[in-house]
């Protein structure tokens, strides 16, 4: 990342340039504070956390004020990054002033940057009619999680000819209508080669393969943070969860030896006072 805030006007120039994109999802102040620091391009405040922070099953029992609660976060540790903000579930499919509203709450209140909208063909109205608003919106095809019910699991999409061609139209329909860039999971690599390559607006992938404009995991992810699940297309760079099992680890039994805190924790009263605070408290006892 730059020295420069990244707006869309610099993820465009990357595309053009054919430099990669490096997005990842953020929840807090911390988590935003160290992915900023580590050069990434984008953060994105997504309903995963509805999975990775808040322990649902899946996103769809996200709601708008938890995303707006965590945006807040994040936007307050990222003074660089661009931050984006997830719709959650249905919110797309509200009336057109419904999801405005929503939309201009994660800006207004939350200071994000813009809002990521799941959907194809079906959204491509309230797109519009949010970029019209001056609200910048990041699409998001294949794989949209809080249609995971719908789409009957986590499993690949765009695999036959016609899936193929929907998604490809819905991609360039969603950049008609005025969207800035595109996420697009979990599908096949050279599908999202083609989508990256028919339009003009920045494509990430996350489980599309090697051919995107760019790439996005979940912090939790690639930091093995999130227990045992682990899909296909994630790698993970750290194992943060077992140095911070170790560490919590090594506190509980500090503790309960007795050996944390040590003298080096600790501060003394001089030792007047302290003959003056246990003196009077034995005389008020004699009393």
């Amino acid at each position: 990342m730059s020295g420069k805030k990244v707006t869309k006007r610099t993820l465009l120039g990357m595309k053009q340039k054919q430099e990669p994109i490096a997005m990842i999802t953020a929840y807090d102040y911390p988590s935003a504070r160290l992915a900023e620091e580590a050069g990434a391009d984008i953060l994105l405040v997504g309903d995963s956390l509805g999975m990775v922070v808040l322990g649902y099953d899946s996103t769809i029992p996200v709601t708008l004020d938890d995303i707006l609660h965590h945006t807040k976060a994040v936007t307050r540790g990222a003074k660089k990054a661009m931050v984006i903000a997830d719709l959650p579930f249905a919110t797309a499919h509200l009336p057109e002033g419904e999801v405005l509203k929503s939309a201009a709450r994660l800006m207004q209140e939350g200071l994000a940057y813009g809002v990521k909208m799941e959907g194809g063909i079906e959204i491509v109205d309230k797109v519009n009619r949010l970029t019209m608003a001056g609200i910048p919106v990041m699409g998001h095809l294949g794989l949209t999680p809080q249609s995971v019910n719908q789409l009957g699991g986590y499993v690949i999409q765009g695999k036959d000819l016609p899936a193929a061609r929907r998604l490809l139209d819905a991609a360039q329909r969603l950049e008609e209508a005025g969207a800035f860039a595109i996420v697009l999971e979990c599908v096949p690599e050279e599908l999202a080669e083609l989508v990256t390559q028919k339009v003009g607006i920045p494509v990430i992938g996350i489980g599309a393969g090697r051919h995107c404009d760019g790439q996005v995991l979940v912090y939790h992810d690639l930091l093995a943070m999130a227990g045992d699940f682990r899909p296909s297309f994630v790698k993970v760079y750290q194992d943060a969860g077992e140095v911070i099992r170790k560490g919590i680890a090594a506190y509980v039994q500090e503790v309960k030896e007795r050996s944390f805190p040590a003298e080096k924790h600790v501060t003394h009263l001089k030792d007047e006072l302290i003959h003056e605070l246990y003196g009077s408290s034995e005389g008020e006892t004699d009393q």
